[in-house]
């Protein structure tokens, strides 16, 4: 297995990359002939992180998502230091994509975007917010699981995680932000400093990930190994 800090270099390019690409693809939404509304901006998000845990698989496991990495911890898939490496690495490659994005768009588009930070829309509750958030990411942990972790399932890399976030943003795209993420949801809200809500993208992904991990890891899936075998 590769050392703890190279695993580590994966997860903080990974993170970087899907909140970089898919934050300043919204961002860029702003700008004059950027046409693609909604679907480009799933579009963007799906092919990031389709493209980038395929390249990170065989590194750290592409997780990319406190969410991920904590239902891999809890369907014991992974250790307690390696998911709290992670999740730090994660936040801190979220932030530094966040003010990359601040740095490099133009200062108007910046300050009327928010920097691609996910909100909640009018009509939508704060507990509403965490139980669409949940659902989302309940699916997205899901599919890591069934397609990663499952030993017997067909290596398809990233394509079907992608796949899942970007189903998930044309549903929740309009109504939350669809970020199913904390760390993606973390970066932007911290540089923008837009808060609001913001919870809503912690305690929702966390639950549904929790809960998918618990579902295939005691249900769906065979026993994990026993360390050293």
């Amino acid at each position: 297995m590769p050392s703890l800090l190279r695993r580590s270099v994966a997860e903080f390019l990974g993170t970087f990359a899907l909140t970089f690409f898919g934050a300043g693809a919204a961002v860029a939404t702003i700008l004059p002939g950027a046409g693609y509304g909604l679907l480009g901006i799933a579009l963007a998000h799906a092919l990031v992180l389709a493209v980038m845990v395929t390249a990170a698989i065989p590194i750290s496991g592409g997780h990319f998502n406190p969410a991920v990495t904590l239902g891999l911890l809890v369907g014991r898939r992974t250790d307690a230091q390696t998911a709290a490496v992670y999740i730090v690495t994660q936040l801190a490659a979220a932030v530094l994509a966040a003010l990359a994005i601040k740095a490099l768009f133009p200062p108007a588009v910046v300050r009327n975007s928010t920097l691609g930070t996910p909100l909640l829309a009018s009509a939508v509750t704060f507990g509403q917010g965490v139980v669409l958030e949940a659902i989302f990411t309940f699916f997205l942990v899901s599919v890591v699981f069934g397609t990663c972790v499952n030993a017997e399932a067909p290596r398809v890399g990233g394509f079907a995680i992608g796949l899942t976030l970007f189903f998930a943003i044309l549903v929740g795209g309009p109504m939350t932000g669809a970020a199913l993420n904390p760390a993606r949801a973390f970066g932007p809200a911290i540089v923008s400093g837009n808060l609001v809500g913001h919870l809503v993208y912690w305690i929702g992904p966390i639950v549904g990930g929790l809960l998918a991990a618990l579902l295939w890891d005691r249900v769906l899936l065979a026993p994990a190994p026993k360390e050293g075998k």
